[in-house]
């Protein structure tokens, strides 16, 4: 399965929160999922129970950072069977184009 994260406190002062995203990241890291890193988002590749542990972890460390209000934006591809689905997916994009995409 893959899931399409973005997480941030939105009472947050100002206008960055790449602190706080860095250590949802550094939550994601340590969890020894596959991940892959984006602008906009984070994809991790896992089985349901494990992925959403470490989204729960992640939420709960903004809680005790002193966060009330944290955005959640969860996207998940369930297909049966499939493995390697991080790189597969992008893969097989290039390999129809016969060439390599911008990753």
């Amino acid at each position: 399965m893959l899931f399409q994260l973005t997480m941030f406190p939105s009472d947050r002062k100002g206008s960055s929160v790449s602190e706080e995203v860095a250590k949802v990241i550094d939550v994601i890291d340590k969890s020894g999922l596959p991940y892959q890193v984006t602008a906009m988002s984070t994809v991790i590749e896992g089985e349901w129970d494990a992925v959403m542990a470490v989204i729960n972890k992640a939420r709960k460390m903004l809680r005790r950072r002193g966060y009330e209000r944290i955005y959640i934006s969860i996207t998940i591809d369930d297909r049966k069977g499939a493995r390697k689905r991080l790189t597969g997916k992008v893969e097989a994009i290039e390999k129809r184009l016969g060439r390599e995409v911008n990753r």
